[in-house]
């Protein structure tokens, strides 16, 4: 039976967002959290771009056995990574990281052939980059390679079904649909993700923007319409819905419109290797890390999600939640009362000394093994401070102390 998974794409579509940025430790705790949330992959970057190389070999260092002492940090989720489909890009990229999956991306839309491309290339043109770039990529190494029809929305659905066989036959493992725009509606990307499954027999990605609010309805229509037609089927997301312009398909609300609609639920096409007591700490980090706040009425994660005020609600939720909750907050990982304290508070950054540290560490049941430990935790800490500009999380204190040489090699960037 054909199932559906999710390649977060919070560390490289997320993360381009006007106006907002991730240091390279925080995308990599993002990438360790999606990992224990049971996401099947993250898009982690571009291996093209210099300053990305040192954060993605030490991601991809994180799977391995020997990676740090709770090796390895990252057990399930694949780590890709971004390009143009371009063969001369891939070469490269794998020339400067480690990375074995690769998106090759490249637009497919008559609008972005003459008003992008300004008419430089032709549909075979397009189709020939897409193909040497999948032949670069496996001959280089890579196990996977997804090939992406950039403003697929608005591409006639023949080309798009000629570009995914020509992929296909080129060795590529699957299609990304791209609605770049958020132009789709439910109906339209249901049929044409039905019609591309069906015609070109391969697994396909939903690339859904939220221009009109319908992300997370498109991404879970195309992929629930692509199982239907036989083949598996991920859907792209982004941690809260952070994304460019208005934003992608949010991680947590297709989970919870996959397991807990009406029908779709009965259908049961969501995997089940995705662990939704996981969702509160991960959102809860990622909004700390980008500085933008959860939306109050997020859905399963935003403060107003189990809150009730008026009197037939709260009165109704009291007597049963299921009178007006679709589902448990503990599910999400809800429901432990959150202290602050209003005495005195010791916090990590560029000032910090020994004994700040070393009382910091206690808090956590951290010991440090010697001086030089100490020592080396204070460097690093001081370091990824000034990195991330603001207070370091557990999270980030936690990675620090266990995984040292990984850490120093996330906080040098080369240019």
């Amino acid at each position: 039976m054909p199932k559906i998974e999710f390649v977060d794409v919070t560390n490289r579509d997320g993360e381009q967002t006007s106006r907002v940025a991730l240091s390279k430790l925080q995308k990599t705790v993002i990438n360790w959290l999606l990992d224990q949330m049971g996401v099947y992959q993250s898009e982690m970057g571009f291996p093209l771009s210099e300053h990305e190389s040192n954060y993605i070999n030490a991601n991809c260092a994180l799977t391995k056995p020997d990676c740090c002492d709770d090796g390895p940090l990252i057990k399930r989720l694949q780590l890709s990574g971004w390009s143009r489909a371009l063969a001369s890009d891939v070469k490269i990229a794998q020339d400067r990281t480690a990375v074995e999956h690769f998106n090759l991306s490249i637009s497919t839309s008559e609008q972005m052939l003459q008003w992008k491309f300004r008419g430089k290339f032709s549909r075979e043109d397009i189709i020939r980059m897409m193909v040497d770039a999948v032949v670069a990529a496996k001959d280089g190494g890579a196990i996977t390679a997804g090939i992406n029809a950039e403003d697929a929305s608005r591409t006639d659905i023949d080309f798009l079904i000629d570009f995914a066989r020509a992929g296909k036959d080129a060795g590529a493992d699957r299609f990304r649909y791209c609605d770049t725009l958020g132009y789709d509606d439910p109906e339209s990307i249901s049929e044409r993700i039905a019609t591309i499954a069906r015609e070109v027999q391969m697994p396909i990605e939903l690339h859904c923007h939220n221009d009109l609010g319908l992300a997370v309805a498109n991404s879970c229509a195309g992929a629930i319409a692509c199982c239907r037609a036989g083949q598996d089927a991920y859907i792209n997301t982004t941690v809260n819905g952070i994304g460019e312009r208005a934003g992608n398909a949010d991680l947590v609300s297709c989970v919870l419109a996959l397991r807990y609609s009406s029908k779709w639920r009965d259908e049961n096409w969501c995997t089940d290797a995705i662990d939704l007591s996981k969702a509160w700490k991960l959102a809860t980090y990622t909004s700390t890390a980008f500085g933008v706040p959860i939306p109050i009425n997020q859905p399963g994660v935003g403060d107003n999600a189990f809150a009730h005020e008026s009197g037939i609600h709260a009165d109704g939720a009291l007597k049963d939640r299921h009178n007006y909750e679709l589902y448990d907050y503990e599910q999400l990982g809800r429901g432990e009362l959150l202290y602050t304290s209003t005495g005195r508070v010791i916090t990590v950054g560029g000032h910090s000394g020994a004994s700040g540290l070393e009382y910091v560490y206690n808090q956590l049941d951290l010991g440090f093994r010697d001086e030089d430990h100490k020592r080396q935790v204070l460097k690093l800490a001081q370091l990824a401070n000034l990195h991330n500009q603001q207070p370091l999380t557990k999270e980030e204190l936690w990675f620090i102390y266990h995984c040292p040489e990984i850490t120093a090699q996330l906080l040098t960037v080369t240019v």
